[in-house]
């Protein structure tokens, strides 16, 4: 089964991604951790699944470029990660959180979910239906990321990014890593039907 919410029977078809094993013994690097930033949400929402473009009771689906994060949940030995718990939280199409710390959360688009948990399923996949997220100021695009590995462990706290945003060369969080960790922290974005799709895997410990 792939990682959907029953209660819509929504599919999210999130394709398998190649597995490149190197060399007997080699590891994959690790995805790099960042800080959760002060939006993670401070109570989880009713409505919480991988689908953040339809809020439950909502007139109307989230404005903005429709986005489908997928990729794989593995350890660094590049074995797949089945039950890994992955949550993602972000700004809507004009950059506000769904979070009372924020100024503007009377403009925020109540047709986006703003928070989204999904479990990774069989093959370690893990897809969430989103948007690219608003810009606010700064920081470049991007959308907050924590796996959970299955049975307990310290969960990664990360950040996906674009590669093609200019704020990238200027955004202090990203700036501060070496080279090869933001290339790391880089999703794989090709054009849909809908919008485009990102791949993003991630390396836990």
């Amino acid at each position: 089964m792939p990682p959907i919410l029953p209660r819509r029977g929504l599919i999210l078809l999130a394709p398998a991604l190649l597995l490149r094993p190197g060399e007997a013994g080699a590891e994959l690097p690790r995805t790099p951790a960042q800080m959760e930033g002060p939006y993670y949400p401070r109570g989880i929402p009713a409505d919480a699944d991988a689908d953040l473009r339809q809020v439950a009771g909502a007139a109307s689906p989230a404005r903005g470029r429709p986005l489908l994060l997928e990729g794989l949940v593995r350890s660094a030995d590049g074995a797949a990660l089945p039950g890994a718990v992955v949550e993602i939280w972000q700004a809507d199409h004009e950059g506000i959180y769904l979070h009372p710390r924020e100024a503007r959360q009377a403009q925020r688009d109540g047709g986006f979910q703003g928070y989204g948990r999904t479990r990774a399923d069989g093959a370690g996949r893990y897809a969430f239906r989103t948007i690219r997220p608003g810009l606010y100021p700064g920081r470049t695009r991007h959308i907050h990321l924590r796996a959970h590995p299955p049975g307990g462990g310290p969960a990664l706290t990360t950040q996906v990014y674009f590669p093609d945003e200019p704020g990238n060369a200027r955004d202090g969080l990203l700036r501060r890593l070496p080279a090869e960790s933001r290339a790391l922290l880089l999703a794989r974005l090709s054009p849909t039907d809908e919008g485009e799709s990102a791949a993003f895997d991630v390396i836990l410990a």
